[in-house]
């Protein structure tokens, strides 16, 4: 009888031992889940500020600000020379 007691109370403070052990394991992987999470929104949201930037940066607007600033004429005509020969010679 003194066996079974003793055998009893072990299989009990065994079991409660990995009890304890599973569901510190549960919640701390529920835990870094919902850390994960947040980080994927938090960057999702970054992600749209870029692609919002991005695209305010490479607007026609932009570089129509960009070729004002620099010291380019605006051309009104555009005159072609033609090659008779398909040979041009410079001296």
């Amino acid at each position: 009888m003194k066996i079974f007691i003793t055998a009893a109370i072990f299989s009990i403070i065994s079991l409660s031992i990995f009890y304890i052990y599973q569901t510190n394991l549960e919640v701390s992987e529920r835990y870094l889940v919902q850390e994960y999470t947040k980080k994927i929104s938090d960057f999702s949201g970054e992600n749209k500020v870029l692609e919002i930037s991005s695209a305010k940066s490479s607007s026609l607007d932009k570089m129509a600000q960009l070729v004002e600033s620099s010291d380019y004429e605006r051309i009104d005509k555009i005159h072609h020379i033609k090659v008779l020969n398909g040979y041009v010679v410079a001296n």
